[in-house]
């Protein structure tokens, strides 16, 4: 690492020292690093390489200013060190000082032609300090190496125009449109920067053109229905709009893209959602390539509060269209459940298991369905097949409750220990689980078992809801069983005057009784 101005002895020290900087540097020692360069300084102040290194370590040091300085006299001392030069650009386009880059840039450039994407930079740059001609200047450098370009051409064209320069902003496309006359596309471009540029008749006479040799070219379609419904012609607009969503060349994306501007177009005349719902079903008529617009057209109806059969007669066609598509077999699930068709819950959980095996939320749903039928067994079996698809991102509520159903079920089947076990899992997930606090601590109460635990459990059921009467008749219950049958009273008392009279209460009334009975014989 010979430099100028350093020969003999004083070459061979400035070497041992900054080699031994880079040595410390490379074991993570910055400390001695940086004070072996700053050493290298004193003795070679005009060594471009410790300038750079010791900028590195000022930057780190929250030291800007003098980081800055450094890294300018690394690019100095050194012009030719593309890595000085580069990111003495990097700092100044952070700090956003594009008229100090674009030199540094430039002459980066200008020691390496073959970089493409440095133009990329200069072009954003001249952008950015409000230079448009050098900008342009800098895509006829860009067109000159990979020739005339749509990409090229647009952003000479924008400039242009917003220069105010219309003419040549037209020039430029109808430049493109001519040296690829064969591509509808570029046309197209120019018809759409002629009207852009209020030469209205001229663009019209352009879409003309390709309208006759491309019918169905959405693009020129979608550009004359914005003219008309600028004008105000409802009618040939609507008619356009139809002929695009119609089109069988037209995207999902370009359909749903128009159908959305239709639904915003139809809130903003008062919310009639009659044409909206037509487009969706003369679309949804025909085939379809994926089921976004049934998606979409199931979201409007819903938002539109239209009857829920017709909602869900939308989402089957969408999960026939895509029976992998979780969001809408969960929705159906939903309706499922609001009808109380347990059956049809069943069922499409089922199916699920073949397309989102790893979808938690239908286990869940298919258990519980079955355990409102009262068939426990095919509810056990679907909460265990749950439990493999368990993650430690899962939502924390739905996998306690997957625990807590469990539990009651194993306790219902006599496996108490099981229960015990599913409960406490339950718990894990999420420790105020009201509802298996509740019968963790009643199940723990009627076998005499560590009552201090249940009740602990049951305080924070009653805390949670005060006016609940099987929460309150729980908390009795365990005080009753650890003989505290005056406090017992208190709660069993609040639990008969908390009653649901819809509700079977015999338990309740009861324990009441008993109670009663303990403290008359006290």
């Amino acid at each position: 690492m010979l430099l100028a101005g350093l020969t003999g002895f004083a070459q061979r020290t400035y070497d041992q020292f900054f080699l031994e900087a880079m040595m410390q540097r490379q074991k993570g020692n910055n400390a001695a690093a940086f004070d072996l360069l700053r050493h290298c300084l004193e003795l070679n102040p005009e060594a471009p390489e410790v300038y750079y290194f010791l900028a590195q370590y000022y930057n780190a040091l929250k030291d800007n200013k003098t980081s800055e300085e450094y890294f300018k006299k690394a690019a100095a001392l050194a012009p030719d060190n593309v890595t000085y030069m580069e990111t003495l650009a990097q700092i100044y386009i952070r700090q956003q000082n594009f008229a100090e880059a674009i030199p540094v840039v430039e002459e980066i450039y200008e020691r390496d032609k073959e970089r493409i994407d440095l133009l990329e930079m200069l072009f954003q740059l001249y952008q950015q300090v409000g230079k448009n001609d050098q900008a342009v200047e800098v895509l006829d450098r860009m067109e000159a190496i990979d020739g005339k370009s749509e990409r090229l051409s647009v952003a000479k064209s924008e400039i242009y125009t917003r220069q105010g320069d219309k003419k040549r902003a037209i020039a430029e496309m109808k430049s493109l449109a001519e040296k690829y006359p064969n591509d509808l596309n570029y046309l197209g471009l120019y018809g759409e920067t002629l009207m852009m540029n209020g030469e209205v008749k001229k663009a019209l006479k352009v879409y003309g053109q390709i309208l006759e040799q491309e019918p169905d070219n959405n693009k020129v379609l979608m550009s004359l229905r914005t003219y008309h419904l600028a004008l105000g012609h409802k009618e040939m607009a609507d008619s356009l709009s139809e002929r695009v969503l119609m089109n069988k060349n037209a995207t999902s994306e370009e359909r749903i893209h128009l159908l959305r501007q239709e639904m915003s177009a139809s809130e903003l005349a008062g919310g009639d959602s009659t044409r909206v719902l037509r487009l969706f079903k003369k679309i949804l008529s025909g085939p379809q390539t994926s089921e976004d617009m049934a998606l979409l057209c199931a979201s409007y109806m819903n938002a539109k509060k239209m009857p829920k059969d017709s909602i869900i007669h939308v989402l089957e066609q969408a999960l026939t269209i895509a029976p992998d598509n979780s969001m809408a077999r969960l929705q159906l699930v939903g309706y499922a459940w609001e009808n109380d068709d347990m059956e049809r819950v069943v069922e499409l959980c089922r199916d699920a298991r073949q397309y989102n095996p790893d979808e938690m939320a239908f286990y869940y749903y298919q258990g519980i369905a079955y355990y409102k039928r009262e068939n426990l067994d095919a509810a056990l079996s679907a909460f265990k097949n749950g439990i493999g698809v368990i993650k430690d991102d899962s939502d924390p509520n739905i996998v306690s409750d997957f625990y807590a159903v469990m539990g009651d079920i194993l306790h219902q089947q006599g496996l108490a220990e099981e229960a015990f076990a599913a409960y406490d899992s339950c718990l894990v997930w999420k420790e105020d689980n009201i509802g298996c606090l509740n019968n963790y601590a009643y199940y723990l109460s009627e076998r005499g078992e560590k009552l201090s635990k249940a009740e602990e459990m049951s305080y924070k059921t009653i805390k949670a809801e005060p006016k609940n009467s099987t929460y309150l008749d729980t908390y009795a219950w365990i005080l009753y069983m650890e003989e505290r049958y005056a406090e017992a009273r208190i709660y069993i008392e609040q639990a008969i005057q908390n009653l649901d009279e819809k509700m079977d209460n015999a338990v309740i009334y009861e324990h009441a009784d008993k109670i009663k009975l303990k403290i008359k014989t006290e």
